[in-house]
């Protein structure tokens, strides 16, 4: 592991959120570098708690930020890779379960990741050395530090399993094994985070003491601590604010989540938050740049590239209802006539009519299909907006894309494409915080609990549908909430599915799956059903327990630790 130059790379971010001009043009310090005072006076450490804060947004590449849309998105069967198969093709083998160990872009995921735990880590540093820093500031952004490093750690276990852990401690002489237990050092971060940060922060974005009691619940809901997560969950559910002070409430509408203006609203427990136009498009959203309608005619669309991160077939047909207006939780959905009618195969002037069924509403805020419209930029025309249909589907990503009305405010419009938008993305939002507390509750055996919380996720959703021009509903909505739970393995069920129902899209499915238990099973019956469509997107794809559960280490880490210290994970 590079740790060392990450450190250095961290410093530099340090220096170029602090550096200030000097009073006189004859007193100049040596070029990029400042004095300790500077460093450690109370700007310098919030100069640095900002840096930390930055990697959020990734380090540039496509797969590196915390939205994880490929990793936890593409990887647990939300969405194909789509696009075209020589447009990144070096994560056509992480799509199939087949990474290697030298993959560029779980290189890059490896060391963006622990970029943010070395600008933590050097904020924590600052600390020590602090001169005239406020008590209650210094412990406020060691707390915002501690959270920060608890998230990256814990992003780092999802993806990569063991690795090596170090604080600001470390000597950066040391070399460290990946031979340590990671959970009891997230949990020490994010219960210090939640015992010390402020209700309410001084802006939004700012992670408070209720983000850290959300994050800290999930932490133990992924060991399957649930009665240790029940009591963090239910305090949470009753007094949490977001970093502004607004109570927590579910939006009425689901699809006013995925608009810029309506970032840090109520619904936001924790977000990386995102700006257009303000002179750089780093400060926009850059890793889903890559997911918007692409094509080389029809209508005007938003963004106009790549066409990545495409809705399986799968997920669409999870939408499917009952005719109550309930989720087919034996997996029925993609079969025969349960399965959604799509316009797969045909181009955008052949006539197609589509679906009459019974469906769940969120899939048209979640999912672009033919004939239904795309926020206000009209009805999706079908295949005009896919890049390459046999290899990605007929569908497209809705969530996370701007308006027309919003065009060149919501996105910026000054790089290579306006697909850079100001979208915040949700690390944690509230419906999250109310299915994971329904998990808990059914774990438990609490099945009127975990009913309640479910149906106030499925009454939101029952509020908001998609509309055609003259007011009419888009589609055959029919979403009712459960009228009970015969049993703890149905209350589980349903919990789970209304999890992949109301959070696709958003970087969840895949670590569900596998903290869960059933993702081999699960991942290959996805690819049986995508490769009835996308044989050549899915020739060879194949999900091994114990092995493609985590990503690899990266070889070159390995290389120059040695493999006796940096261990490799189990399969590659």
């Amino acid at each position: 592991m590079k740790i060392t130059r990450i450190i250095a790379l961290s410093l530099v971010a340090v220096i170029s959120v602090t550096v200030a001009c000097q009073d006189s043009f004859l007193d100049v310090a040596p070029a990029g570098s400042l004095s300790q005072t500077e460093l450690s006076s109370q700007q310098g450490l919030e100069g640095s708690l900002i840096a930390t804060y930055a990697m959020l947004l990734g380090r540039g590449g496509f797969y590196t930020d915390a939205s994880n849309w490929f990793w936890g998105g593409v990887l647990g069967g939300d969405a194909n890779k789509g696009s075209d198969p020589g447009d990144q093709s070096q994560v056509n083998e992480i799509q199939l379960y087949a990474a290697q160990t030298n993959n560029a872009s779980v290189e890059d995921k490896y060391e963006s990741t622990f970029e943010g735990v070395a600008r933590a880590n050097a904020t924590l540093a600052l600390i020590e050395l602090s001169e005239g820093a406020a008590e209650e500031a210094e412990t406020r952004i060691a707390a915002e530090a501690r959270f920060l490093r608890g998230h990256y750690y814990f992003d780092l276990k999802r993806n990569f399993d063991d690795v090596p852990y170090v604080d600001e401690t470390w000597d950066e002489i040391t070399l460290i094994p990946n031979d340590q237990d990671l959970w009891p050092m997230i949990e020490m971060d994010l219960q210090f985070a939640f015992d010390n940060l402020p209700e309410v922060q001084t802006a939004a974005g700012r992670a408070n003491k209720w983000a850290a009691g959300a994050y800290l619940g999930k932490v133990l809901l992924f060991q399957g601590k649930h009665e240790e997560a029940k009591p963090i969950f239910d305090e949470v559910i009753a007094n949490g604010v977001t970093a502004t002070g607004e109570s927590y409430a579910l939006l009425d509408n689901y699809s006013d989540l995925f608009r810029s203006t309506n970032d840090n609203n109520s619904e936001t427990v924790f977000s990386v938050q995102a700006s257009a136009n303000t002179g750089t498009v780093n400060n926009a959203n850059p890793a889903m740049v890559l997911n918007f309608p692409h094509g080389s005619s029809g209508p005007e669309r938003p963004g106009g590239c790549c066409g990545f991160n495409q809705p399986s077939f799968e997920l669409a047909n999870s939408y499917r209802t009952t005719t109550a207006g309930l989720p087919l939780l034996d997996g029925s959905y993609n079969n025969g006539a349960n399965a959604l009618e799509n316009d797969f195969g045909l181009s955008s002037v052949d006539a197609f009519t589509p679906d009459a069924g019974p469906v769940d509403p969120r899939l048209d805020h979640a999912i672009g299909r033919r004939g239904i419209p795309f926020l206000d930029w009209g009805p999706h025309p079908g295949r005009d907006w896919i890049r390459n249909q046999p290899n990605g589907g007929p569908y497209s990503p809705k969530k996370f894309m701007y308006y027309k009305e919003g065009d060149g405010i919501e996105n910026d419009v000054s790089s290579w494409t306006p697909g850079y938008t100001a979208v915040n993305y949700y690390i944690i939002r509230y419906a999250d915080v109310l299915l994971m507390a329904a998990e808990v509750e059914a774990e438990l055996g609490n099945l009127g609990a975990a009913l309640n919380l479910v149906n106030q996720v499925r009454a939101r959703a029952q509020n908001d549908l998609v509309s055609n021009e003259d007011g009419s509903p888009a589609a055959n909505y029919v979403i009712e909430l459960y009228p009970s739970f015969g049993s703890q393995e149905q209350a589980i069920e349903a919990v789970r599915f209304e999890r992949k129902l109301e959070l696709s899209g958003e970087g969840h499915r895949f670590y569900d799956l596998v903290r869960w238990g059933i993702a081999e099973s699960t991942l290959d019956a996805y690819i049986a059903n995508e490769r009835q469509f996308l044989s050549n997107a899915f020739a060879g794809a194949d999900f091994t327990s114990e092995q493609d559960e985590y990503l690899p280490i990266p070889q070159n880490e390995i290389d120059l630790i040695g493999e006796d210290i940096l261990s490799q994970n189990p399969g590659y």
